[in-house]
């Protein structure tokens, strides 16, 4: 994730960064503008057809579904960070969760499995982060084997809840504490499985290859409308307007799964630094 003041907005306009859409459309914005040149030529120099050619009043279209089509994009990025913001507020209750089970055992183990819990707590956060990545990053530790081929977080999890049910069998914990410290182990999955949701549930295929045909085909026939009146300077102007467009897609694309490593997703490293930090620093 790219951090960042709001208040210096002014920067921004002349500083390029790998978030950037303008890198990876580049290519694209080259080819349409070239597109549109030729167009234009043909329309205006080549053919030199008038100004009431029957292609001009197919401006017309594009005037009645641009609106459409603007609400539509703002439908598609509103979806799309509608899902980055519920995957922050998930982990939010991952980092809350931490902090509550890690407080609610610091008075009641000793040391020797305060240490335990120390390890553990954060691990679920790292692993459930690297399940959502398809990844899987070994740890030495003696507390906890680990299966690479099963669900990780469920393993960690159940390493978690056995080791509260063995307190609570030697009467270190007693069933109302039990039963607290359960609900907190509990989200733990909850949490797990509103992410799985977010990672594995896509918009649908036919609204976004709609959108992407639509983007398509809009920047595709703007030539023939706008040559009569622009002449030449179509050229940039088209440019622009797919960047504008195309971009819009761009986002909503990255941001919609926010679990992974791009410029705009979600800080996890961060968030699983600032758990293990706060559960060591309870459980010290």
């Amino acid at each position: 994730m790219v951090y960042y003041n709001p208040k210096e907005w002014f920067s921004f306009i002349f500083k390029i960064n790998k978030a950037d859409t303008l890198r990876e459309l580049f290519p694209l914005i080259l080819a349409v503008s070239a597109y549109a040149g030729i167009v234009t030529y043909f329309l205006i120099d080549f053919w030199q057809l008038p100004d009431t050619s029957l292609l001009k009043k197919v401006s017309f279209i594009h005037q009645t579904i641009g609106f459409v089509f603007s609400l539509l994009l703002a439908f598609r990025i509103n979806s799309a960070y509608d899902r980055w913001w519920e995957g922050r507020k998930i982990w939010g209750g991952l980092t809350n969760s931490s902090r509550n089970l890690a407080i609610k055992l610091k008075h009641l183990v000793n040391e020797t499995d305060a240490a335990y819990f120390n390890y553990i707590i954060p691990l679920y956060a790292r692993a459930l982060r690297n399940h959502l990545r398809d990844i899987y990053v070994p740890e030495q530790s003696r507390f906890i084997t680990i299966n690479q081929d099963k669900h990780v977080p469920n393993q960690v999890a159940s390493a978690i809840i056995e080791n509260v049910y063995r307190l609570n069998k030697e009467g270190i914990i007693n069933p109302e504490q039990l039963f607290s410290i359960t609900a907190e182990i509990t989200s733990f999955t909850d949490i797990c499985g509103g992410c799985e949701r977010i990672k594995k549930t896509p918009i649908p295929f036919s609204y976004s290859v709609f959108i992407k045909k639509f983007i398509f085909t809009y920047i595709m026939t703007l030539p023939f409308t706008w040559a009569f009146d622009l002449k030449y300077f179509t050229i940039p102007i088209i440019g622009f307007v797919l960047f504008v467009f195309a971009s819009i897609e761009l986002i909503a694309e990255e941001i919609e799964d926010p679990f992974g490593n791009d410029a705009n997703d979600l800080p996890l490293d961060n968030i699983c630094e600032n758990i293990e930090k706060h559960v060591g620093e309870i459980l010290a």
